[in-house]
């Protein structure tokens, strides 16, 4: 019979949907929630008839607790997930795997130290649609894709960047990163695994609407090790808000990808193909779902710490093109 696997998360911003999924998912258990604001770890815990902490060492001593999920700023993920490797849990981060990749080195070698499970929360990858994309990519039906284009142009007021727990944590580099690190990692992690490996970056950012210390706005040209191209814009400072949108043009085919939705899959020489009829493989359709199935039947999760720290080299790149003038080799 399968094994009951136990969850505490930590940073109830995000984490308190996650919580929500933990709740409600067959063989998993929302065991702890914690947060430094004690308000907000009470009523979670509430809300789901579980224990909470305000002191995050006292979570990871719980014995009820298998799995941690750390939902903290970004510049604090993968010291918190350190912690928790060391107490023996296994651990995902949301995205970010964390904003510095030494930090995902240690991180990575603590896991496979602890013999605990590594895993990094990009919504995206569960989505069968995601998964056709990539696998029609992928598969030479739509000929030499020679070009990725991603538009995020999405908006954030000052007012989000001011509040939050401590009160401006987003407006720093530190915690946060910018529209790249934060935002837009979402789609650089999906269009390096769309796409494969990067194998050079030029980039350039700037702060154009807010006050903060990081960017707001930032543009690259990636090189594909395959001699494809891809070309990235992600910004914070777009109102109206006008989503994420990509594009991948083929020899043989375009696909047009607008809010996690496909709207044109068209193959040159198949006029009735259709996205749908590609096949892939079903499987957990959230983090907390692939956490279980990973523990219990040893299934790979689908974003590792090798995999998760993908996006972070890439959108460390684009900083480092941008500082220096001149392309970055990955």
């Amino acid at each position: 019979m399968a094994k009951e696997i136990r969850f505490g998360i930590v940073g109830l911003g995000m984490g308190a949907n996650r919580a929500d999924i933990a709740s409600k998912t067959p063989g998993a258990k929302l065991s702890c929630v914690c947060d430094i604001v004690e308000a907000n770890a009470k009523k979670v815990a509430e809300k789901y008839g579980c224990a909470y902490e305000t002191d995050y060492e006292k979570m990871l001593k719980r014995d009820d607790v298998d799995v941690v999920g750390v939902m903290t700023p970004s510049g604090l993920h993968a010291e918190f997930a350190i912690m928790a490797a060391k107490a023996g849990k296994h651990v995902f981060t949301t995205k970010p795997m964390d904003i510095l990749v030494e930090k995902c080195d240690e991180l990575i070698e603590t896991a496979k130290n602890a013999g605990v499970i590594l895993a990094v929360d990009f919504g995206e990858r569960y989505l069968s649609a995601n998964k056709r994309v990539r696998k029609a990519i992928q598969s030479g039906m739509m000929g030499k894709v020679f070009l990725a284009d991603l538009r995020m142009k999405w908006y954030r007021s000052q007012g989000y960047y001011d509040g939050g727990s401590p009160a401006g944590w987003r407006s720093k580099r530190r915690y946060e990163g910018g529209s790249a690190a934060n935002q837009g990692v979402h789609f650089i992690d999906l269009i390096q695994w769309f796409m494969g490996p990067v194998k050079t970056v030029i980039g350039k950012s700037a702060t154009i609407a807010h006050n903060i210390e990081t960017e707001d706005l930032s543009l690259a040209i990636l090189e594909f090790e395959n001699g494809a191209y891809g070309v990235l814009q992600t910004t914070t400072c777009n109102n109206p808000d006008l989503g994420s949108a990509m594009e991948f043009s083929g020899t043989n085919g375009t696909i047009s990808w607008k809010n996690s939705k496909v709207e044109l899959f068209s193959i040159a020489d198949k006029p009735n193909a259709s996205l749908d009829e590609i096949e892939v493989e079903s499987g957990p359709a959230n983090i907390i779902e692939d956490m279980v199935s990973a523990i219990n039947n040893g299934t790979p999760v689908a974003v590792d710490g090798y995999e998760g720290r993908k996006s972070v080299v890439i959108f460390n790149a684009i900083y480092e093109s941008s500082k220096i003038g001149r392309p970055v080799n990955l």
